[in-house]
């Protein structure tokens, strides 16, 4: 049998590559941070990781890791409801919850798996859940594996969600489900509009802060913040992989009650090993940092204003941005690749994106700015874009 899927196979990665979609994995043997080592010893700027704040290589959070493992151990080695709850994950959702002005928290081992196990156990067939088009893969896999109705309505459109929540008014829950931040355009949601539409049409809201939390609000709060609704969305889903320091783990915060349904019937939940110890208090010391000062969301807000600017002024054409995810557009995958190996050649580590990560002739390098870049980096990255984009023919 293998020998015919081999054949198949084979055949499949060939028209990947001679479709220009073949994912290279390029490797590190440095700490993430704005400036990192490749493995054949170049030294470049990074502008394609999701450590918008700088944290990954943060000295207080090293050390919280360090201490963990010498009070804590190495791993749990269990599920959370068997032996696999220490002190420290309990302040961790509990910082949580403060800093999201929820009511509990529920950790996950990936924000993947929060988004997995969110619906199935809060939802059935005669419920309704009304999605945005360009939610993330975690969430629309999430829904997969739930019964409820789906309903979907165009990116951020207002006027579809409308005639979506009147059409599933026959269904006894209804769920709206949206990013704060859409991970490949960079755009917010307009969370005002959606709660408005939630309050007259008797839905719930969840939304997922992946993107924005860390980046979006005067503190960092993410998408609630911004429009000042904290405490009036009943589910919020996020990660410790991106802002927040970038390693792993994922939470679902939000109504109590539904966090403690979670806890009985998530299944990510029940049968995942739990959370290390050293990632846990080194996010414990994370959010303390953030109650602390803003001084890295300002950096973070000064450094993307100032790239798109310049940026536009240099002739690209760019997606509108309320985050800090500015999507250069190019619209040909082969001319994403291109553009970015060539970067690469000048300094600047960015990846293109293509089909089927985003839809066909929408191809695009998504740079990703972080508080962690100097304005010399971002100098360096634009001139590194002109000159390049100039010899391709992407500016004049």
């Amino acid at each position: 049998m293998y020998t015919r899927m081999n054949a198949f196979l084979q055949a499949e990665l060939e028209q990947i590559k001679s479709a220009g979609l073949y994912k290279e994995e390029r490797v590190l043997v440095s700490p993430q941070s704005a400036e990192i080592t490749l493995i054949n010893g170049a030294r470049v700027l990074n502008f394609c990781a999701n450590n918008y704040l700088g944290l990954a290589d943060h000295p207080r959070l090293i050390e919280a890791a360090k201490e963990a493992l010498d009070t804590h151990g190495y791993g749990m080695s269990s599920v959370r409801f068997i032996c696999g709850t220490t002190d420290l994950h309990k302040v961790l959702e509990q910082k949580i919850a403060e800093f999201f002005g929820t009511e509990d928290t529920i950790l996950y081992a990936a924000a993947f798996d929060a988004n997995g196990g969110v619906f199935e156990p809060l939802l059935g067939p005669k419920d309704a859940i009304i999605s945005d088009t360009l939610n993330h893969a975690s969430i629309i896999d999430g829904v997969r594996l739930c019964k409820a109705e789906l309903y979907r309505f165009a990116n951020a459109n207002m006027e579809q969600l409308e005639e979506r929540l009147i059409l599933a008014q026959e269904h006894n829950f209804r769920l709206i489900v949206t990013d704060g931040v859409f991970s490949m355009d960079g755009n917010v949601a307009p969370m005002d509009k959606i709660v408005e539409l939630a309050n007259k049409y008797d839905a719930m809201v969840m939304v997922d802060e992946c993107h924005s939390a860390g980046v979006v609000g005067p503190t960092g709060r993410g998408v609630t913040e911004l429009f000042n609704l904290r405490g009036e969305v009943e589910i919020i889903t996020g990660t410790l992989g991106k802002a927040f320091g970038g390693a792993i783990g994922g939470f679902t915060t939000g109504k109590k009650e539904i966090i403690a349904l979670l806890r009985q019937r998530s299944r990510p939940y029940l049968f995942s090993n739990s959370l290390p110890p050293h990632i846990v208090n080194a996010g414990i010391r994370m959010f303390e940092m953030m109650s602390e000062t803003s001084e890295l969301q300002d950096r973070l807000h000064e450094n993307t204003t100032y790239f798109v600017e310049h940026m536009k002024a240099a002739g690209f054409d760019l997606k509108p941005t309320k985050s800090a995810i500015c999507a250069v557009m190019l619209y040909d995958a082969f001319l994403s690749k291109q553009m970015a190996d060539m970067l690469l050649e000048e300094g600047i580590y960015v990846i293109g994106f293509s089909f089927p990560v985003v839809p066909k002739g929408q191809a695009r390098i998504r740079v990703q700015l972080s508080a962690g870049h100097t304005r010399a980096h971002l100098d360096k990255a634009i001139a590194a874009f002109t000159k390049v984009g100039r010899k391709l023919g992407v500016i004049q």
